[in-house]
């Protein structure tokens, strides 16, 4: 089956749409995340490697900015299968 026809078939009843929207939320959610923690990781070790007797005071502020990261993206994802369960 195509994805025109997918995208179609979602479209001929109006609840399709929400559940399409709340799965791409979810999906941008986590790739957002992903991308926050590369980030993080990155600036992380460019950090100790320009400044190594701050290792322990950066690797904990990076576990503190990533689990900020992974909550704000969990709840994105919560939100997106509550408005996929209420539709559906």
């Amino acid at each position: 089956m195509s994805l025109l026809n997918i995208i179609l078939q979602a479209v001929a009843d109006g609840k399709g749409l929400a559940v399409m929207g709340a799965g791409i939320g979810a999906g941008l959610a986590a790739i957002g995340a992903g991308l926050g923690i590369g980030k993080i990781g990155g600036s992380a070790m460019e950090g100790v490697a320009r400044q190594p007797e701050a290792a322990g005071k950066i690797q904990s502020m990076m576990i503190i900015i990533a689990a900020l990261i992974e909550a704000v993206a969990l709840f994105a994802a919560v939100i997106c299968l509550l408005i996929s369960f209420k539709m559906a």
